[in-house]
């Protein structure tokens, strides 16, 4: 076998390793059959948020089992498959066998970096909200393409999309947007891309083909669950409706539908234009807004994160986390972490995770120097 292979094989074993000494392997093993156990249980749901805290355990626990185990078994297929490939003599089943590993290997290093994911929202969905900066139709334009690369990134990793609020831009593109994502651990990733983005490009829209300097804003927070207590005094809130608007609407009306929260003291906002009734959307708002406020929580207890208004002065000039370079090289580099690539257009279609990673484990790691 090529050694290739089994340098492959071994950084495999190795994640699969670390992966079990993270989670107490038989600890975990036991852990999930009293978990099943207690949700066999008809009384379990007498108390419902302590059947969600289980069930939330169970499932994301089983997550981490099977996926130790599919690596472990999926490996040991796939290494006797080459051996068969090699003593016939066929190598498109060497070669195929090969591929197959390394996508392993990365779903392995990929779980092994999730095993930090240890915030106590890093598990749960979240809002994405998306503004753009000063500079008009080029600034608006440049946060619609941020909206599709999100979105792009969400779908290639299974996460469902839900849009809440989009402003349209006057001429092309969006003045701001807000998504939900949903799925394990949505919150983990997408949190590394809070901050602003700057792009480099020949616009297209000016006549003269000069090149343009944009910025847009990304933040992103958590979904709540009602475990999670928030208290919003309603009097020192202002509710504003008005009517929904923007091409990503799909129930767009003639009524004031849309609902916007603003909390007065500290300033934050939450806005809803998804469903059809002002009821549903109002609804919507203030869970958004708690959200909004728990994320605001959170950073306050994270000591080697900036603080979150720092970090909102201002959308433009030295507050960006990362570069889009299109005119005149083509580069993406993260100013964080310094990871960098030439394949611009492949980043815009969502490859975002080298980006991801690296800011997840560097943040980690201030987190662990900091504390």
């Amino acid at each position: 076998m090529r050694a290739e292979i089994e340098a492959l094989a071994q950084d495999i074993q190795r994640s699969v390793a670390l992966l079990k000494r993270h989670l107490d392997w038989d600890a975990a093993l036991m852990r999930l059959d009293e978990l099943n156990a207690l949700a066999e249980n008809p009384d379990l749901w007498n108390d419902a948020a302590q059947a969600q805290k289980i069930m939330r355990e169970r499932n994301e626990l089983d997550l981490s089992i099977q996926g130790v185990r599919s690596s472990e078994r999926e490996l040991a297929d796939l290494l006797e498959l080459i051996e068969m490939g090699e003593a016939e003599g066929d190598q498109g089943v060497v070669d195929d066998a090969e591929a197959q590993i390394r996508a392993i290997k990365d779903k392995a290093a990929k779980m092994e970096l999730e095993t930090l994911l240890s915030g106590e929202a890093d598990h749960n969905d979240c809002y994405m909200e998306i503004n753009a900066g000063a500079g008009g139709t080029e600034s608006q334009d440049w946060a619609e393409m941020l909206l599709r690369m999100y979105t792009r990134w969400a779908e290639k990793h299974g996460y469902k999309v839900d849009w809440l609020e989009e402003s349209a831009g006057e001429a092309a593109g969006i003045k701001s947007a807000t998504i939900r994502v949903a799925g394990h651990n949505a919150y983990g990733w997408l949190k590394t891309e809070s901050g602003v983005h700057r792009l480099v490009r020949i616009s297209p829209y000016d006549s003269a083909a000069r090149r343009h300097t944009s910025f847009s804003s990304v933040w992103v927070y958590p979904v709540i669950d009602d475990t999670i207590d928030i208290q919003i005094n309603e009097s020192e809130c202002r509710i504003d409706t008005y009517r929904a608007s923007g091409a990503g609407g799909q129930h767009i009306n003639k009524t004031d539908s849309a609902v916007r929260i603003t909390h007065l003291p500290t300033g934050i906002v939450a806005a809803c234009q998804m469903e059809r009734s002002q009821h549903q959307n109002r609804a919507r708002a203030w869970d958004m807004l708690r959200a909004r406020m728990y994320e605001a929580e959170l950073q306050k207890r994270e000591t080697a994160a900036q603080a979150l208004e720092d970090q909102k002065t201002d959308i433009g000039w030295g507050h960006q986390i990362r570069s889009y370079v299109l005119q005149p090289y083509q580069m993406v580099k993260d100013l964080r972490t310094n990871v960098e690539t030439s394949d611009s257009q492949g980043v815009l279609d969502g490859d975002l995770d080298p980006f991801m990673a690296a800011s997840l484990a560097s943040r980690i790691k201030g987190e662990v120097g900091g504390g």
